[in-house]
């Protein structure tokens, strides 16, 4: 991928423009891209002949690739990255895409999660693709702990935030526990939480609880490091993956190979994998990010492209990210403002509600 912008600067006018036209016609029809209808379409007059020893060398700088037996040319990765870094021109977010985004989030409601989920109904009925919504995480002060005992092996552990958010989880207490036990605990979280969001107070209890081992029951102990457990594995970040627009990714690509491939995404997208790394992908950089075929490590796909975007709140954090995913062949030039614009929207919302 570093190799992209150096190649690009390399290159002739000539050859800069049959790469940039065999990008565009390929990402517009999705066909192999031959001499012949190039040469109708650049600027410079030239033969079929000299267009061919033009994709040759292309071909051999691994820009472009002839698939199957066809004459024509495709965009390697490689290609379609230094395409997107050096080439593309995005432009505005049209009028018809901004009213419909805009109608879609009109509502009043003050759900985030329900906005949310309309976020996901819009990209993908808008982009004709798939849509990922990453949803914030709850980062405000911690009010109140509460353990609430359910039987022998279930327990609730009740979270009350500042600002009236509660979150519950149930989990699976240690064997013995005694409501004395679980009063302490929740009495020691209690004592210390307070003014601390969630993620500062792992880090208080494991010290405290290190420190004072000695003070707190030993039951009462395991009671608070299995309850805040529940909010420190992997698949309990407080942040939620919507997705929306299967069908859309299905009904574009007809072969079983494209077919395999779409159901191997759902299935890691229905299995949340590495929700955490798909926030932390769109924190390294400002604003939209396209990870190309192999470049995207957050599923086991290879053939897809997704143009992410994170969203911030009021104090201009990062608590989400929406996106959307479909076919190295994405219209890169429409999708990219459209992304960017509903990511912007979705925090000035969510910064209205807080």
């Amino acid at each position: 991928m570093s190799d992209a912008p150096r190649l690009l600067q390399e290159m002739n006018d000539r050859s800069r423009e049959v790469f940039r036209r065999v990008v565009e016609t390929y990402l517009d029809s999705g066909d192999p891209v031959g001499s012949r209808t190039l040469t109708r379409t650049l600027s410079e007059k030239v033969s079929a002949a000299t267009v061919r020893n033009v994709m040759q060398d292309l071909e051999y700088l691994g820009l472009l690739d002839s698939p199957h037996t066809s004459a024509g040319r495709v965009p390697t990765q490689l290609g379609l990255r230094m395409f997107v870094d050096g080439l593309l021109e995005v432009g505005d977010l049209s009028a018809s895409d901004r009213k419909k985004i805009d109608e879609t989030l009109s509502s009043n409601t003050a759900d985030v999660g329900n906005l949310l989920d309309r976020v996901g109904s819009a990209l993908s009925g808008v982009t004709r693709g798939a849509s990922l919504v990453l949803s914030p995480k709850h980062e405000t002060e911690i009010r109140h702990i509460e353990f609430v005992n359910l039987g022998h092996d279930r327990a609730l552990v009740v979270l009350v935030f500042s600002d009236g958010h509660v979150e519950n989880r149930l989990f699976k207490p240690p064997p013995g526990q005694t409501p004395s036990s679980m009063r302490e605990a929740a009495n020691f979280l209690n004592a210390l939480i307070e003014g601390k969001t969630l993620a500062e107070v792992r880090h208080v209890i494991q010290h405290e609880i290190s420190a004072r081992r000695q003070e707190i029951d030993s039951l009462a102990r395991e009671m608070v490091e299995s309850g805040l457990a529940v909010w420190d594995g992997e698949d309990v970040d407080s942040a939620r993956l919507i997705v929306r627009g299967r069908a859309n990714l299905l009904a574009g690509d007809e072969e079983e190979e494209g077919l395999e491939r779409i159901r191997s995404l759902f299935d890691d997208l229905e299995r949340k994998r590495d929700i955490a790394e798909f926030l932390d992908l769109t924190e390294q950089g400002d604003g939209v990010r396209i990870f190309i075929g192999s470049e995207n490590k957050l599923f086991s796909l290879s053939g897809s492209s997704l143009v992410v975007s994170p969203y911030m709140n009021a104090n201009r954090k990062v608590i989400g990210a929406v996106g959307v995913i479909g076919p190295t062949r994405l219209n890169y030039g429409r999708i990219v403002p459209i992304v960017d614009y509903t990511a912007q929207l979705v925090g000035r919302l969510i910064a209205d509600r807080s």
